[in-house]
């Protein structure tokens, strides 16, 4: 089995996993309230990441106030990322959500090339904004179907992509599981201040069942994504993140009876489609040598 074809199967394992956390988050969308269900899973993924932290060690002291800054914003935006998901899957259907959300392949190397000045060529770009249509069929503005939580799942494509630049600068300085730590810190401590206004709610043992396996898996998923990078090549490990939405779509199904309507459908393939085709470009553009 090569490298590449382990960090595909590293990638799928951890699409699934991101997929259990959300379809498990979801399933407490009425029963707590959004900021306490981030509080408490919060705190549960602070716990976890401090004992991986511990044993790998800690670098941030070496940090100058530059990437200090970075990382705070990288904070913030995780901050910012986490609110607007779980809200928006609290009042959409999952596949929808996911299907938005799977157009950061698009943004990510659009905002490298507007902020960091990385290269992008016409056919990446003519594919980036036929995904930007591709995304208007499933959030359909000024529509009967138009949900406002589709707003809250673009503005966590902004936090994502926000995030994940600043983790470019970050990344020979930090561990992964250190940025996840304060990540996860800035959710748990920003969340836990938010509490204070609204109504804290008993949590049952089922509600406790389901907060303890959505932080378990987004804890393995963020493992094993990082195993994914690390193992195979980023540009074809990162197509199968697409395994993500197929799950999501069999998860939303099974559990919430939810299924998308045509449009969001096509919408969701033009997405999938214009991602690959973005994916592939960024391969073989890195295979050309300058003369």
């Amino acid at each position: 089995m090569t490298d590449n074809i382990r960090g595909a199967l590293f990638m799928v394992c951890s699409m699934i996993c991101f997929a259990v956390n959300d379809a498990v988050i979801k399933s407490l969308g009425g029963v707590l309230p959004i900021f306490q269900t981030l509080a408490v899973r919060g705190g549960m993924v602070v716990v976890l990441l401090a004992i991986l932290v511990m044993r790998s060690g800690w670098r941030v002291q070496e940090l100058r106030r530059r990437d200090q800054m970075i990382l705070l914003l990288r904070v913030a935006a995780e901050v910012g990322a986490a609110f607007f998901i779980v809200t928006a899957l609290f009042n959409m259907e999952l596949a929808n959500m996911t299907a938005i959300l799977q157009i950061l392949p698009l943004t990510i190397p659009l905002a490298a090339f507007m902020f960091l000045g990385e290269p992008l060529g016409w056919r990446r770009l003519v594919a980036i904004c036929i995904g930007f249509l591709g995304m208007l069929f499933i959030v359909k503005p000024g529509s009967d179907g138009f949900n406002i939580y589709s707003l809250f799942c673009l503005a966590a494509v902004i936090c994502v992509t926000i995030r994940d630049l600043t983790a470019r600068s970050l990344g020979a300085k930090l561990s992964s599981q250190e940025m996840s730590l304060f990540a996860a810190v800035g959710v748990f401590g920003a969340a836990s201040v938010a509490t204070m206004f609204e109504p804290w709610v008993a949590i049952s043992l089922a509600s406790w069942a389901a907060l303890c396996g959505s932080s378990c898996a987004i804890l393995l998923g963020y493992l094993v994504s990082v195993y994914a990078i690390r193992t195979g090549d980023v540009s074809f490990t990162a197509q199968f993140r697409y395994i993500g939405l197929i799950a999501a779509l069999i998860l939303g199904y099974v559990f919430f009876g939810e299924w998308p309507d045509r449009l969001a459908l096509i919408g969701a393939a033009i997405i999938v489609g214009t991602g690959a085709f973005t994916l592939y470009r960024q391969r073989a553009s890195r295979k050309v040598k300058p003369a």
